[in-house]
């Protein structure tokens, strides 16, 4: 009896290219400033994948919601320019002079977002949007006509990425982002907003807003879903709400019992809210706007952190609160000497050694971005891809 030969099987589909799998390989280390110039230096082969332009691409894209934390900017005071502050532990600490932006004029840091910088010149009636990693540089005019009325200012502003191209743009060419400049009156009755888009070149018209004689602090504004924040300070206190989808402002209360606070930030807080978030000695309160069963909008004590159980610290030592990251949920409050990152969600924490004393400023910029600068440069052993390395 003949005997029934199996089937035959559909030729295998040929496996990809060897490059193309490594190359799906590399894309899923960690978006630390080290990884991939550690990578590089396995062979020429991995050099090669890691350095194409095309690849670091896709890396950055890849990697744009979990951005790290690099650390952070200052307005210089002794030095003319901006300062940056690394606070990535070795090996993948940046080097100190990495972001170097030291203008013979005078440039003031306004915002710091989605790896972007926003600074003003106030008597050129310019605003800069740089992108520290690449170092690409858009000068945009102010609006014209807005600070020609009498008693007009501007008082703060806020930089952005468009939704959806969060760290994923190459530079500030390729990649579309807005810029919101707050002016007000002399008086600061009466408020003004307007917004630049990249994507066409072009200032919104002004949207105004009254309110008791109150002014805009140097807090940097918080983004909470498409909207901003800024707080609001005079015989009473407020947060100015800048809906940018429905292009409208708006008056938020503050929290009960902290109508006039000191020391404290605005935050995105957990289910997309906004958060406040306040110091009262060595205690952290957060609070979060939310709506209760009647749909109105109230706020409600979340957590309370008693940095005493979780940082060294002396009974007699002031905190103050110097920034928040909100890419990675991450605080920046220290003392006279030091300056603590704590990671909200973890609770880990690290420490940095900085005079206060040379900053013009008490307020810190994070930034968080991908790091990949230097892929590229140096020969095939990677000679040129230094980082910091000191403890």
């Amino acid at each position: 009896m003949a005997r029934r030969g199996r089937p035959s099987s559909p030729a295998p589909t040929p496996p990809p290219d060897n490059d193309d799998i490594l190359s799906e390989i590399l894309l899923r280390l960690a978006p630390a400033p080290s990884s991939l110039p550690r990578a590089s230096l396995v062979c020429k082969r991995w050099r090669r994948l890691v350095t194409d332009p095309a690849f670091l691409r896709r890396f950055r894209a890849r990697h744009r919601r979990g951005a790290p934390l690099l650390g952070f900017f200052t307005d210089g005071k002794r030095v003319r320019g901006v300062l940056f502050t690394p606070t990535l532990e070795p090996p993948d600490r940046l080097p100190r002079g990495c972001f170097s932006f030291q203008p013979a004029d005078e440039w003031r840091i306004l915002s710091c977002r989605h790896g972007l910088v926003l600074l003003i010149h106030s008597e050129q009636l310019q605003v800069l949007v740089w992108d520290p990693v690449t170092g690409d540089q858009r000068r945009i005019a102010v609006p014209p006509g807005l600070l020609t009325r009498e008693g007009m200012m501007v008082i703060d502003g806020a930089v952005l990425r468009a939704t959806g191209d969060v760290h994923g743009g190459t530079d500030t060419q390729s990649s579309t982002f807005q810029v919101v400049l707050l002016c007000s009156e002399l008086e600061f009755s009466r408020a003004f907003a307007c917004v630049y888009s990249s994507e066409n070149g072009v200032w919104s018209d002004p949207l105004s807003i009254s309110y008791p004689p109150m002014f805009v602090t140097n807090i940097p504004s918080a983004l909470v879903g498409s909207s901003l924040y800024w707080y609001l300070i005079g015989d009473s206190a407020a947060i100015l709400e800048f809906d940018l989808d429905r292009q409208r402002l708006a008056l938020i209360d503050m929290p009960y019992g902290y109508e006039m606070p000191f020391n404290f930030c605005l935050i995105p807080a957990d289910g997309g809210v906004l958060g406040f978030l306040c110091v009262s000695n060595h205690d952290v309160y957060l609070w979060k706007r939310t709506t209760d069963g009647g749909g109105a909008a109230v706020w409600v004590l979340d957590r309370t952190i008693e940095l005493n159980n979780l940082l060294p610290l002396s009974s007699h030592e002031a905190l103050k609160i110097h920034g928040f990251a909100e890419d990675g949920k991450v605080l920046l409050i220290g003392t006279t000497d030091c300056i603590f990152t704590i990671q909200l969600e973890s609770m880990k924490f690290a420490r940095f050694s900085i005079h206060l004393a040379s900053l013009n400023s008490s307020i810190c910029h994070p930034f968080s971005s991908v790091y990949t600068s230097g892929m590229g440069l140096g020969d095939e052993q990677g000679n040129e891809l230094l980082l910091d390395t000191s403890h």
